[in-house]
């Protein structure tokens, strides 16, 4: 019994050692940390890309009760439905056409996106310019109008 209560009293002074040691520990980690923080860079912003829009535009605040059109274009959907349908949905929600240019951004996914970001630093000045460059960009994207002899390629399996 006697050698148990040593092993028992050992085991506490070892505990007490440990922690001790621990805590030594966690505030060396701490200051390293604090240290660390202090020597870090300046965060970089967050817009690293130039924006298309001109200057006007990007200082534009948007409204609060503005409502994020539900239209996206990933350059495989229609252009000029995508277009109209941006358009619709933005005038239904008034509005300048400044606030119009920057709800734009969140609508565009993917290559799309990507093509909109690389225009230069502050090229986009009307939603007409926009529009037509980006008529160019995704022509091919175009459905192509139905003609009346169109029908006679249907087949019936």
């Amino acid at each position: 019994m006697r050698a148990l209560q040593e092993e028992v009293a050992a085991s506490q002074t070892d505990n007490v050692e440990l922690c001790r040691a621990n805590e030594e520990l966690r505030r060396d980690v701490q200051q390293v940390g604090e240290r660390v923080a202090d020597e870090r860079a300046p965060p970089v912003p967050l817009r690293a890309r130039p924006m298309p829009f001109s200057r006007v535009i990007m200082n534009t605040v948007l409204p609060t009760t503005s409502l994020v059109p539900k239209v996206s274009f990933s350059i495989v959907e229609d252009l000029e439905a995508y277009l109209t349908a941006f358009h619709t949905q933005l005038m239904l929600t008034g509005g300048s056409d400044a606030v119009y240019y920057k709800m734009l951004m969140s609508t565009l996914l993917g290559t799309a996106l990507e093509w909109f970001v690389s225009l230069p630093d502050g090229h986009i000045t009307t939603f007409e310019q926009f529009a037509m460059l980006f008529r160019e960009q995704y022509l091919v994207n175009k459905a192509p109008t139905r003609l009346s002899y169109d029908v006679f390629d249907v087949k019936q399996y």
